[in-house]
């Protein structure tokens, strides 16, 4: 497969990512630098809000309109929110390629944001809400970021407060976009059977004429860090607990080292240090993972596992046992080539998803403005060293700097 990653920007500022390949499937959207952590103190869950709400209506089309254009030719619009960005894309037939296109900016440049869908929306978000708060093993990631994060709008919900929610209005919205969907903060992306002469063209005639609203933004970086235990009655048979704490940012040259790390440690494999040690040994814990998530100018790792309440004690136990090795023992060469044969093989399959392929490529333009190929990334794999890891462990693991949250 052609890997070509070809680069363009409007004179508006919006800037262009595209690959080309021989697929009869396309992908495009719009990458935007805005989510929760861009939220005012009085807009919380505005950035998913917002989300929800592109889909309602534009200045030229009514939300059935919106959802029908793609579907009728069998293609999917999506579109998700996190701390820091916002995506809204398409996946379509190459010969509605242009189509998509038109639509997903339609969505992004001309929403209107209508009250009587905002009203209907609500209700939907609140019930989002709602499964949520019934499920402890989802909701205690959240509290645990807002632990860390403490005061901090990282720390915030991206599904936002329910009351605040019920007072959002038509203003309101416009007011979160005008404010944040700025020219220099938007990518658009995509991959698929095209030139990308055509992709450029397009983008001059569906959001080239967006007056440039791009003069930069500067976000408040995190304060210090306070690590925090706390216990939380839930009233459950099975016990949460996450351990974890702050990480590197995304231009820490430590954030590969973390990543292998993390992945040995409670990585999707069942051969993870974590799921051996709980689940395999000792049968304690039928869902154990960590996690690191990685944040322009911070980041965290968890920790999580659920277990019966008995159980409790001995899960942290364990875990912190493991933790232990990672800052005392020096990964062996043997374990450490098949540490990093394991996350290339990863990488390597997960690439072939193309959807995935391709959103990852979005986000890495929109956050490094170029995207690094699974070559590129192998030899840096392979450049790491046993000393990296285990000097990485004894920062980011060290006892004194782990949260822990229990729910019990």
């Amino acid at each position: 497969m052609n890997r070509i990653v070809e680069y363009g920007a409007l004179p508006n500022g919006v800037r262009v990512v595209h690959q080309q390949d021989n697929s009869p499937v396309a992908y495009c959207g719009f990458a935007i630098n805005v989510g929760t952590r861009d939220e005012l103190e009085h807009e919380s869950g505005m950035a998913h809000f917002v989300e929800h709400l592109l889909f309602k209506g534009t200045e030229k089309r009514r939300s059935r309109h919106i959802l029908n254009r793609l579907e009728e030719v069998g293609g999917e619009l999506d579109a998700y929110t996190t701390k820091e960005e916002t995506f809204v894309f398409a996946t379509v037939l190459t010969a509605d390629f242009e189509r998509a296109m038109e639509l997903c900016s339609d969505i992004v440049f001309h929403s209107v944001f209508p009250q009587s869908e905002i009203d209907k929306e609500v209700d939907v978000i609140i019930d989002e809400i709602n499964s949520y708060n019934d499920s402890p093993s989802e909701l205690i990631f959240d509290e645990f970021e807002s632990i860390v994060f403490h005061n901090e709008q990282l720390g915030r919900s991206i599904l936002g407060d329910a009351e605040c929610l019920k007072n959002y209005r038509t203003d309101d919205a416009l007011r979160f976009v005008k404010r944040n969907y700025k020219t220099d903060r938007i990518l658009f992306f995509s991959k698929g059977n095209i030139p990308f002469k055509k992709v450029m063209a397009w983008s001059e005639r569906y959001f080239g004429a967006f007056v440039n609203s791009g003069n930069g933004f500067l976000r408040s970086k995190p304060s210090l860090y306070v690590p925090k235990r706390l216990e939380v009655e839930k009233d459950t048979h099975q016990g949460h607990q996450i351990i974890g704490a702050r990480a590197y940012c995304l231009t820490d040259d430590r954030r590969l080292p973390l990543h292998l790390l993390n992945n040995v440690l409670g990585g999707p494999c069942m051969n993870s240090r974590l799921s051996i040690a709980l689940r395999e040994k000792n049968g304690m814990a039928y869902n154990v993972e960590s996690s690191y998530t990685a944040y322009s100018d911070s980041g965290i790792v968890m920790i999580y596992f659920g277990t019966d309440q008995r159980n409790m004690k001995k899960c942290e136990s364990l875990v912190m046992k493991e933790l232990k090795k990672l800052r005392e023992q020096k990964m062996s060469d043997l374990q450490l080539f098949r540490a990093k044969k394991q996350l290339l093989g990863q990488l390597a399959i997960s690439q072939e998803n193309s959807e995935s392929y391709t959103l990852n490529m979005a986000k890495s333009v929109l956050f490094f403005d170029r995207y690094e190929s699974l070559e590129v990334v192998a030899e840096r794999i392979e450049a790491l060293t046993a000393t990296d890891l285990i000097n990485v462990a004894n920062d980011v693991f060290a006892e004194d700097r782990l949260s822990v949250l229990t729910y019990v």
